[in-house]
């Protein structure tokens, strides 16, 4: 209970001034997310979806916050060359939780989108800002909604179709030359309305060699008809807490495509909820994982079928070597009345060291009798059979163990739409696996 207490008291304490460097929307929601925090604490890992990371623990530590809103001084595009021509984004900035105002794309989207900060634009969206989040009682997702004073708004209005991708850096830097332990509260909300169409690269960055925990809340609507693509890349260091929650609804015909890469972290906890809402509804979410020392990486998904002929795909990847450890859990729960749902879940993975550990749990609820739902999972390491037939060939054993990896993975890189992202995203996979990023010192997707 002790990590509990420090929130309770700082909320307590700094109350006000937090809400005064907020907005009206945002402080509308803190004090029943603080009740809900009282009441049931950070889960343990005897809660099912905590069971293989403990985030108490993660938690304990006294972070330093910049509630009182100091300017942080930092320059993205000297931090981070990311002019991306090849990938035709619309560029946008966000410095730990605060969207960057004075750094602007140079070409702007179509009319209508609005990309900016969520503080200023919260009257717009007043009807969905935690209305999904806060049906969830999770304690990681009230401590953001306590503690978030900004954040970022993308709203494209019906029928618009966003004619290139919206690419955000976030970047974690701290607030004093030296470096301090910093913690920052994300919050995200993409609203695409009915028959709207939007894709959406949101790349994790650390600028400064000292210890950054980020809660990270993020919730979706993808409106009838809407289209939405959301890849989420981590490139942080080995000091890096990420605990990420994001929140889905989805109404008839929508199609969600949600893809989840983690390349260089020091411990990072993905969780999904994505609610099929309307008939016909579709989602594919993928996730691919490269980890290595200690390393931590755990994806919890929860997909429900509500509406009757929905769709929806998981596939997540893992490759694990030295002390890394990765977690997948996955549920899909088809409720009653959902018939001619179609859902296939498959988690693989490879352990290539005695020492990493994989944990998977894939599992079905079903409440409908006419149905096609299929689950599995694998853990195993390289195929030999393949390792022979490439050394027989004249191939040295590290090139064809790093060759059959880069292969592994590639499955979930192919299922990008965007695709000069995932032409970039095989080159940087396998540098990775070269052991080429070792750290992060820019924006290496830009580069």
């Amino acid at each position: 209970m002790q990590a509990e207490k420090q929130y309770i008291k700082l909320y307590r304490e700094c109350r006000e001034m937090i809400c005064s460097h907020s907005s009206d929307v945002m402080n509308g929601q803190r004090d029943e997310a603080f009740d809900r925090f009282v009441s049931s604490g950070f889960p343990t890992r005897k809660v099912e979806r905590y069971k293989y990371t403990d985030v108490e623990k993660l938690l304990a530590p006294n972070y330093g916050l910049n509630l009182n809103r100091l300017n942080i001084q930092v320059n993205p595009y000297d931090a981070f060359k990311c002019d991306v021509p090849n990938l035709s984004t619309s560029l946008y900035f966000i410095v730990n939780d605060a969207f960057c105002k004075q750094y602007q794309p140079k070409v702007g989207l179509a009319e209508g989108i609005i990309v900016g900060s969520l503080a200023e634009h919260a009257e717009l969206v007043r009807h969905c800002y935690n209305s999904l989040a806060s049906k969830d009682g999770d304690a990681i997702t009230d401590l953001n909604t306590m503690l978030a004073q900004d954040g970022l708004l993308v709203y494209v209005p019906k029928g618009v179709k966003a004619d290139r991708a919206i690419q955000v850096i976030n970047i974690l830097k701290a607030p004093a030359a030296g470096g301090v332990s910093l913690m920052v509260n994300r919050r995200v909300l993409i609203v695409a309305e009915e028959s709207a169409e939007v894709t959406l690269l949101f790349c994790d960055h650390t600028a400064d060699d000292c210890e950054f925990l980020t809660t990270q809340v993020i919730e979706v609507f993808a409106r009838n008809n809407a289209k939405v693509n959301l890849y989420c890349l981590e490139e942080t260091h080995a000091k890096n807490v990420r605990l990420s929650n994001v929140y889905v609804d989805q109404q008839a015909d929508s199609r969600v495509n949600h893809n989840v890469i983690t390349l260089h972290n020091g411990i990072t906890r993905n969780k999904l909820d994505l609610e099929l809402n309307g008939e016909g509804a579709e989602c594919h979410l993928s996730g691919c994982v490269i980890a290595d020392k200690s390393q931590h990486v755990d994806n919890n998904t929860l997909i429900t079928h509500h509406a009757s002929h929905c769709t929806s795909n998981e596939l997540y990847k893992y490759v694990l070597d030295e002390q890394a450890t990765g977690a997948f859990a996955g549920k899909v729960y088809v409720a009653p009345g959902a018939q001619k749902t179609v859902s296939q879940m498959t988690n693989q993975n490879l352990t290539t060291t005695p020492q990493a550990h994989m944990y998977t749990q894939p599992m079905l609820e079903i409440y409908a009798d006419d149905v096609k739902c299929a689950h599995g999972s694998t853990v195993g390491q390289l195929n030999d059979a393949a390792m022979f037939y490439m050394r027989q060939r004249g191939i040295p054993e590290k090139e064809a163990r790093m060759l059959l990896e880069v292969a592994f993975v590639g499955e979930v890189i192919d299922g990008i739409e965007l695709e000069p992202l995932r032409d970039r995203l095989h080159h940087l996979v396998d540098k990775r696996f070269r052991g080429e990023l070792s750290k992060c010192v820019g924006c290496k997707l830009c580069r």
